[in-house]
């Protein structure tokens, strides 16, 4: 299997502007620029949140994996990725996922989370810190 994605850009770093598309078409011709990326207000995306939906999708995916391969349905798993810059590196990323699971109780969610927190795919292809930490509902 391979995914692809475009990224198109003109002009300068400050001033210019660019597009991102993928192959889904879901972004197709999204805006994004220096404002976007570094000044708050500014529509459109940029690569770090990009990146930080890509994780949150992937860890909530690998978590549902490991429930299923319990036997497990969830009702709801919601995750929220905080990705950290520090200047011009990422230092981190937060995963918070909250999650109603019937069968299990928070400390199992919790060991379920943590095991997809280092074995979803995007984990595995990151070279930063990653965290996380699992709100249960009963």
């Amino acid at each position: 299997m391979k995914r692809t994605a475009k990224a198109n850009w003109t002009g300068n770093i400050k001033e210019g502007k660019g597009d991102i598309s993928t192959q889904s078409e879901i972004l197709n011709k999204t805006n994004y620029s220096f404002k976007t990326r570094f000044a708050e207000g500014e529509k459109g995306t940029n690569p770090e949140e990009l990146l930080a939906a890509a994780h949150a999708g992937c860890f909530t995916m690998a978590v549902s994996y490991a429930l299923t391969e319990k036997g497990l349905s969830p009702e709801s798993l919601s995750t929220e990725a905080t990705l950290v810059m520090e200047g011009l590196g990422i230092t981190g990323i937060h995963l918070a996922i909250t999650g109603k699971v019937s069968g299990i109780d928070a400390v199992e969610f919790e060991a379920v989370t943590k095991g997809a927190e280092q074995n979803c795919l995007i984990s595995k292809a990151l070279n930063v810190p990653i965290s996380s930490e699992a709100h249960f509902i009963s």
